[in-house]
């Protein structure tokens, strides 16, 4: 199994590109086959197959083949990882700002007196 900045680094790299965002977003409402994927964008479903792989490979999406329709669905756990890790992030920036403010504050304080 991938350790968890592997597993981040295949995340970001997946959603780093539009169309596969855009997919996401697509299999946010719900599942979708190849064809539907590809309806609203502008590339050949062999392309769009391709960013299926991707996404697959990240983890962020799962396929099932039924004959010849491929039906994809959205991973929640695995944007569920790369929430958490956003969330660690804003986190640790709001402690950081908090010790800027207190800092200011304190200096402030000791200009006046």
């Amino acid at each position: 199994m991938l350790n968890q900045k592997a597993h981040l680094d295949l995340l970001f790299a997946a959603l780093a590109d539009p169309g596969r965002r855009t997919m996401v977003e697509q299999l946010s409402r719900g599942p979708a086959t190849v064809t539907e994927l590809a309806a609203p964008l502008s590339m050949s479903l062999p392309a769009v197959m391709q960013h299926l792989r991707v996404l697959e490979g990240s983890g962020l999406v799962r396929s099932e083949k039924v004959g010849r329709v491929r039906t994809c669905r959205v991973n929640a756990a695995a944007l569920r990882t790369a929430e958490e890790w956003i969330a660690g992030r804003r986190t640790e920036l709001a402690a950081g700002l908090d010790r800027l403010g207190a800092y200011l504050a304190r200096d402030n304080h000791e200009e006046k007196s």
